[in-house]
């Protein structure tokens, strides 16, 4: 059994951590380095960074943060946001990313998914995906969540798996930073349906909600923002409740 993995997720704008609800109403957490080196102590499996107006604002990912990231932590890190083509990657990648999400320029250009996989290896490439419940199903959207796509959720991330992505972040829109639990239907679904390792994003609220995404939605990994930026829960104690619920992590 592989362990699941706790992972701390940081959206940045202007160099500073901040968290909102529903992907919006954005709020002030902190600065980015000293939370990934409090993360790394306490334990964490994994960090998340994501520059949350870099697509919208059609800029690049600022690679000197994640250089000093890099020099502050000792744990795997993804880099997120306005990543359009391989000289990105390549310039994360050399900044001491371990690993680069991709969600917008994905589904404009799924080509990238295979060149990314094809260049660095599949391991280095996460496909983002933030999807929203609709009439129609589950559609993805582009730009943090402004623009609604013909994407489904389904189709979409079995494509990407197939084009070579190595794993999938999945953000349910609805559920984010509300904090009543994740989508665990949907995550059931996609991780039954997909190979790849499905990462469970929006709605972590207490303790037992990250136990139910790995039992009920049989994600591997959790990751979470505002309960972890803002002191809710603590890394230590919720792997050792989950411990106690019979799921294997790392302590």
């Amino acid at each position: 059994m592989l362990a699941k993995r706790i992972i701390p997720c940081l959206d940045i704008k202007d160099g500073q951590t901040v968290k909102g609800t529903n992907f919006v109403n954005l709020r002030q957490a902190g600065d980015p380095v000293e939370l990934g080196r409090v993360y790394s102590q306490q334990g964490a499996d994994e960090l998340v960074f994501l520059d949350i107006t870099a697509s919208h604002e059609g800029r690049k990912t600022f690679a000197e943060l994640v250089t000093r990231i890099a020099a502050n932590i000792n744990i795997p890190f993804t880099v997120g946001g306005g990543i359009n083509e391989l000289s990105d990657v390549d310039r994360l990648l050399n900044a001491g990313a371990d690993k680069v999400s991709i969600n917008s320029s994905a589904i404009r250009n799924p080509g990238l998914i295979d060149e990314i996989a094809k260049h660095f290896g599949s391991q280095v490439c996460v496909l983002a995906v933030d999807a929203k419940q609709t009439s129609a199903g589950w559609k993805c959207y582009l730009n943090g969540g402004r623009i609604e796509t013909d994407k489904e959720l389904m189709r979409w991330t079995y494509e990407a798996q197939e084009r070579g992505a190595g794993e999938i972040l999945f953000t349910s829109m609805d559920h984010d930073g509300v904090k009543t639990g994740y989508a665990n239907d949907a995550l059931a679904k996609l991780s039954t349906r997909l190979s790849i390792p499905v990462i469970a994003s929006g709605g972590a609220g207490k303790e037992e909600h990250f136990r139910d995404a790995f039992t009920f939605g049989k994600a591997d990994a959790a990751l979470a923002a505002s309960v972890f930026h803002f002191g809710e829960i603590k890394i230590p104690e919720l792997k050792s409740y989950l411990c106690s619920q019979g799921i294997t992590v790392r302590l």
